[in-house]
């Protein structure tokens, strides 16, 4: 077996850890059994750099759809083009509000510990992108958001600029395997701001030809009863919010509000998270909460790892990648 798999299974034992090794164990088990996994990614996972475990986990199959923010979406990128532009601020806790207008005036946009250079990074992306907004714009084309970065990695149009490894973006891998990818609430982005304000400032003159967050969900609808009559669909959540939400209520919709029969529940769930589980945080509900709301079954596999997904979504992906 793997060193990493062999280490976690030595020293996680208990609690957190304990629970990190189950779901690990559990999702194997779940694709061994021919099932496949949904994935959505919120917080700002691609800035902290989840491309380098989670582009190979695609790369072998260990992913079949991902559900990710407009912010994921685009820092992969980001920090493909821009990496070595990017200011690491290990004392981020101490800053004073003069030193983060310093970084403003700097034109550098902080994420914790590490600040996107906004002209090497987001105007870069926005120049490529904007060239596909306009042309479908001008033929009357629509496209999903993630359609339009898909197009560009295709056509080699960032290629010039690669500052890393494309090995390690986990959007390249996802575009390579032409992987399903949902993003809702895209115009919560630094992309989703810049569109709206050219469909605002008249330079593109249809707002829908970035198609919309319904429209994710009308195409998460098709893909989930095609997959899930085929083989059973796991869950594996990192983080809360609208990247987790949107996507697991696609089946009471379909099962309540479509009235189709025999909706198959998700069959596996886990969430890394560090949301309290009170004071009616949805993104901390419990998994047996979801039960009531016929997203999981009494018995479908479910944990809950409650500590940093930086930390824990790479073991977890070197843990089944045996690695």
């Amino acid at each position: 077996m793997g060193a990493i798999r062999d280490f976690v299974r030595h020293h996680y034992r208990h609690f957190n850890s304990a629970t990190l090794v189950d779901a690990a164990e559990a999702y194997t088990q779940h694709l061994a059994n021919g099932g496949s996994m949904f994935m959505t990614l919120a917080g700002a996972m691609s800035t902290a750099e989840l491309g380098l475990s989670l582009a190979e986990m695609i790369r072998r199959d260990k992913v079949q759809a991902i559900c990710c923010t407009g912010a994921n979406l685009e820092e992969d990128l980001f920090n493909l083009v821009a990496h070595e532009h990017y200011v690491r601020i290990p004392h981020y806790r101490h800053l004073t509000p003069e030193q983060e207008e310093a970084l403003l005036e700097q034109h550098l946009n902080r994420v914790t510990d590490t600040c996107i250079p906004e002209e090497e990074a987001m105007r870069r992306i926005e120049r490529v992108v904007g060239e596909e907004w306009h042309a479908a714009d001008d033929n009357g084309e629509r496209y999903l958001p993630h359609e339009f970065l898909y197009r560009v990695i295709r056509a080699g149009k960032l290629e010039e600029h690669y500052q890393i490894d494309p090995e390690d973006s986990w959007l390249v891998a996802a575009s390579e395997r032409n992987l399903p990818l949902f993003v809702p609430g895209w115009e919560d982005s630094t992309l989703g701001n810049m569109f709206a304000a050219r469909a605002i400032s008249g330079r593109i003159k249809n707002p829908g030809t970035v198609r919309s967050g319904v429209e994710y969900m009308v195409e998460l609808a098709a893909w989930y009863q095609k997959e899930s009559a085929q083989r059973a669909i796991g869950f594996f959540q990192i983080g809360g919010g609208i990247a987790g939400d949107f996507p697991i209520c696609v089946v009471p919709m379909l099962e309540q509000d479509l009235k189709i029969d025999d909706v198959p529940r998700w069959a596996y769930f886990c969430q890394i998270s560090e949301s309290t589980t009170s004071y009616g945080s949805y993104s901390g509900a419990s998994p047996n909460e979801k039960i009531t709301w016929g997203k999981l079954s009494a018995d479908t596999p479910k944990f809950t790892i409650e500590s940093d997904a930086t930390i824990v979504a790479p073991l977890v992906f070197a843990y089944i990648m045996d690695q």
